[in-house]
């Protein structure tokens, strides 16, 4: 398989390093405006590649896009902080090509979201706290992968409103859900859901002891896409072809 990387900072170094020493996959390019390695722009590319993982910045992806979509490219795009408008250009485009975007490609995050649609509904009587820790490097907070997370719980809950770390003087109200963010350190990525009830408290909680989880996902992630027609796919679907739970149907 080859690859194009999109983006060289950590994630994509890992990532990198990764496919030139696994059998089966071939670097055939890396783009990032900001590094000396590889090229700036997809127009500059030698070849086309089978696929193309982007850990990068919301910056480059109409570029991307474009790309894509003009050579018939699947795209597997874990970046985050998208606005809106951007949304929606990721999902136009997957009428033309493969496209699974996702804010965390561990195998362990996503089996946890679908934890979270199993026993939120019984525990909808329990607050709900969400706490993420992520490196002092990390611009977006909260993490994408917590508003997942609290999307999740939002629409397997009574609850209706979100309420971003706490100060002052404020009664807590049983239809929020708390969401609060630490930075530090080299933190690669800590997820804790906190339902709290009468006398007893129910945490589940992911930890990423390395970023090597993530690449291990984006790779198994690129392996689906490479052979998915046009639309829009999720980590859930990956999952699912592997056999690992009985998720839901690709999201067309």
């Amino acid at each position: 398989m080859n690859i194009v990387v999109v983006g060289y900072g950590a994630m994509g170094i890992q990532l990198v390093e990764k496919i030139g020493t696994t059998t089966g996959y071939t670097l055939v390019g890396v783009v990032d405006k900001q590094s000396n390695l590889g090229v700036n722009s997809f127009a500059d590319l030698k070849s086309v590649p089978d696929v193309i993982i982007d850990f990068s910045h919301p910056s480059y992806l109409n570029e991307m896009l474009d790309y894509a979509c003009d050579n018939k490219v699947g795209l597997v795009i874990a970046t985050t902080g998208f606005n809106a408008k951007e949304l929606q250009e990721i999902k136009t485009a997957s009428k033309l090509i493969p496209i699974l975007q996702t804010s965390n490609t561990s195998l362990g995050v996503n089996l946890l979201l679908e934890v979270i649609k199993q026993i939120t509904p019984v525990l909808e009587e329990f607050d709900i706290e969400v706490i993420e820790k992520h490196h002092n490097k990390k611009i977006d907070s909260p993490s994408g992968t917590a508003k997942v997370l609290v999307e999740e719980l939002l629409q397997n809950s009574n609850k209706t409103r979100t309420v971003h770390g706490r100060n002052g003087f404020e009664k807590r109200e049983s239809n929020e859900i708390g969401v609060h963010a630490v930075r530090g350190g080299t933190i690669p990525g800590e997820h804790t859901i906190i339902y709290a009830g009468e006398d007893e408290i129910i945490e589940i909680k992911h930890s990423a002891l390395s970023k090597q989880v993530f690449v291990t996902g984006a790779l198994k992630a690129a392996d689906y896409i490479t052979s998915a027609d046009s639309g829009l796919y999720t980590m859930s679907n990956v999952l699912m072809n592997k056999g690992e739970y009985n998720g839901r149907k690709r999201d067309h």
